[in-house]
C-alpha cells in the first residue's frame, strides 16, 4: 500500500504533536514532517513534496492562506486541507480562491478527520458541517473579486458538457468518479474536461473554477445533467 505522505503546519506543537499521534496509528498515512510557521511550511513542502498538507490559517511568518498560495504555485499536486478555528468567510473564500482543496475546523472528531482526509484523496472536497452554509452563501452571493472574463461564443468559451461538468462540481461537490458515472466518461475524459475548463477560466482549482464560473453567470442551476435511470 502506498502511504498517503502528510506535512502538518500549525504554530501550536501540542495541536500538530495530537493530529501526527492520530495519523500514525493509520496504515495509510505517513506524517513525514511538521512546520510552526507559513515560512516553514513553505520550504518543507518544496523540500518533501508531500501528498497531503494540513495547513492551519492563522499563523506567524505567511499565514496559511499565503503559504498555500506559494505551494501551490511550486507544487500543484499537492493537496492542502485547511485545519483551523476560523469559519470567517473572507478566510474560507481566499483560502479556496488560492488552491485549498477542504476546509475543516479544528472541532473535528478524530475518525471524521480521517474519513474526510481519504476522500479528499480520492478527489471529493472536504468541508466541515459547520462551514457548508458559508460555502453555499458564496457561491449565491461571492466577495468582490476581479472582474468577468467576459468570454464570447469564441473558442473560449465553455461548451455544454464543460457546463454540466462545472454545474456538478459547483453545486453538488461531485467527485471525478461521481462525474463520470452521471454522463457515462472515463475519469480520464472527466479529468481532461476539468483541465481543459481550468485552463479557459485561468483558475489553479476546481473550486475556484466553480466559484468564478458561478460569479460571472457561466453556470447555474439548470445546467446540472439529470440522473440517469437504471
Amino acid at each position: 500500500m502506498k502511504k498517503i505522505r502528510v506535512l502538518l503546519a500549525d504554530d501550536h506543537q501540542l495541536f500538530r504533536e495530537g493530529v501526527a499521534n492520530i495519523l500514525k496509528t493509520q496504515a495509510d498515512f505517513d506524517v513525514v514532517g511538521e512546520a510552526s510557521d507559513g515560512v516553514e511550511a513553505v520550504l518543507k513542502a518544496r523540500g518533501l513534496r508531500p501528498d497531503l498538507i494540513l495547513m492551519d490559517i492563522q499563523m506567524p511568518g505567511y499565514d496559511g492562506v499565503e503559504a498555500t498560495k506559494r505551494i501551490k504555485a511550486d507544487l500543484p499536486e499537492t493537496i492542502i486541507v485547511m485545519l483551523t478555528m476560523s469559519d470567517n468567510n473572507t478566510l474560507l473564500y481566499d483560502a479556496l480562491n488560492n488552491g485549498a482543496q477542504g476546509y475543516l475546523l479544528k472541532t473535528i472528531r478524530s475518525q471524521e478527520l480521517l474519513d474526510r482526509l481519504r476522500g479528499v484523496m480520492r478527489g471529493e472536497a472536504i468541508f466541515s458541517p459547520e462551514v457548508s452554509s458559508h460555502i453555499l452563501e458564496l457561491l449565491r452571493h461571492p466577495l468582490p473579486g476581479p472582474q468577468p472574463l467576459g468570454l464570447g461564443e469564441d473558442e473560449l468559451a465553455l461548451t455544454k458538457r464543460q457546463r454540466e461538468i462545472l454545474a456538478l462540481i459547483a453545486y453538488e461537490n461531485a467527485s471525478d468518479q461521481q462525474i463520470a458515472e452521471r454522463f457515462p466518461i472515463s475519469i480520464n475524459t472527466v479529468k481532461t474536461h476539468v483541465r481543459n475548463i481550468l485552463s479557459k477560466l485561468q483558475c489553479r482549482n476546481r473550486h475556484e473554477a466553480a466559484l468564478t464560473a458561478i460569479r460571472d453567470g457561466l453556470i447555474a442551476p439548470k445546467d446540472i445533467p439529470p440522473k440517469r435511470i437504471g
